[in-house]
C-alpha cells in the first residue's frame, strides 16, 4: 500500500521546519538587538526628572532639574526618580511586547 510519500518523504518537511525555525531564531536575535538600541524616556514631575533606558530596561542616564533638589526634602526627589523609572519601565514593557509578541511561546527566557 502506498500513501503517496516515497521513502524519505518526511525529510523535506523536516528540513522545511528547520529552515523556518532558523529564520525565526534570526528574526528574534535581530529584534533583541533592536530592543537594546531602542531609546525609552521616562519622566516625572513635568520632566523635572528624566530617565533614559533601552527597551530591555537598562538605564543609561538620569537628568534632574535643579529646581527639584531640596536638601530638606530628599524623599520628594526619591519619589520623582522612582516615578520616572517606573514610567520608563511601562513604556519599555509596551515596546517589548509589541516587538517580541510574535515570538511568544518560542524559546522562552524573555524579560516578561
Amino acid at each position: 500500500m502506498s500513501y503517496g510519500r516515497g521513502a524519505g518523504g518526511g525529510m523535506g518537511n523536516m528540513q522545511n521546519l528547520m529552515k523556518q525555525a532558523q529564520k525565526m531564531q534570526e528574526e528574534m536575535q535581530e529584534t533583541e538587538k533592536l530592543l537594546e538600541d531602542w531609546e525609552i524616556v521616562g519622566t516625572a514631575g513635568g520632566e523635572a526628572v528624566v530617565v533614559y533606558m533601552n527597551a530591555k530596561k537598562k538605564i543609561d542616564g538620569i537628568e534632574i532639574d535643579k529646581s527639584v533638589i531640596d536638601p530638606e526634602d530628599e524623599e520628594f526627589l526619591e519619589d520623582l526618580i522612582l516615578a520616572a523609572i517606573n514610567d520608563g519601565y511601562k513604556k519599555a514593557d509596551e515596546v517589548y511586547k509589541e516587538k517580541m509578541g510574535k515570538f511568544a511561546g518560542i524559546g522562552g527566557g524573555g524579560l516578561f
